[in-house]
């Protein structure tokens, strides 16, 4: 990235500080703790990496890079698809209910930041946090592949915020992870890229049971 105005737009993007409260969230996470499915730093590890590199690169990543052609070509009807696409592809209620509460929050925060076309989503759609996340960085000139390298680094450092606290792992165990994902993401993002419509989507039973589980799990610190 060569333009240093996108590049810090991309740093407010996937900044922790961004306020749509995605650390409240663990992604079915709390549960695989609770389960022992994850317990230590190569198992927390194994289920980032191994969701990064399968559930994220063969659905949230391709359609946002869908997202992001879209709102480039003011195209609103496949912006609409692909939002509705993607959360029809939600495998729990909290899983929706997560998209939805991180993408009306980033709508209600680029409407206050001058990005007018989120000002519709804002009141009355519900937007995947994909689907607005795409709008910003179309808006503030992010090039593609930079916008889905940011958003895979954010769920990653996400996803390793919350190991830590649930395992719990101590910083320099979260480092190595995110080591791991920054090797892991740039292959992704080329799968991504080239991966043909029919055949974006995945299959993650311990993550669609893990998330409905977690529904009714007794104790809880996330809400998913």
């Amino acid at each position: 990235m060569h333009n240093s105005a996108a590049l810090l737009r991309l740093m407010q993007l996937v900044s922790p500080a961004l306020p749509v409260g995605a650390y409240a969230y663990s992604q079915g996470l709390e549960h695989a703790v609770a389960e022992r499915w994850v317990a230590d730093e190569q198992s927390a590890a194994d289920w980032i990496i191994g969701l990064l590199a399968n559930a994220l690169a063969n659905l949230d990543a391709p359609v946002l890079v869908r997202l992001h052609a879209a709102w480039q070509a003011n195209d609103a009807e496949a912006v609409r698809y692909w939002n509705r696409y993607l959360q029809a592809s939600r495998e729990s209620a909290e899983l929706l209910a997560e998209d939805r509460h991180l993408g009306g929050a980033l709508a209600r925060l680029l409407a206050d930041l001058d990005v007018g076309e989120a000002i519709e989503w804002k009141r009355g759609s519900a937007p995947s946090f994909a689907t607005m996340f795409a709008l910003a960085a179309a808006r503030w000139a992010i090039p593609c592949r930079d916008t889905v390298n940011g958003f895979l680094w954010s769920w990653s450092e996400n996803q390793v915020a919350a190991a830590i606290k649930l395992v719990p792992l101590g910083q320099t165990a979260g480092q190595r992870i995110l080591s791991r994902a920054v090797a892991a993401i740039p292959p992704v993002v080329e799968h991504a890229i080239s991966l043909a419509d029919d055949d974006i989507g995945f299959l993650a039973p311990a993550l669609a049971i893990g998330s409905a589980l977690h529904e009714t799990q007794y104790s809880r610190l996330f809400r998913s």
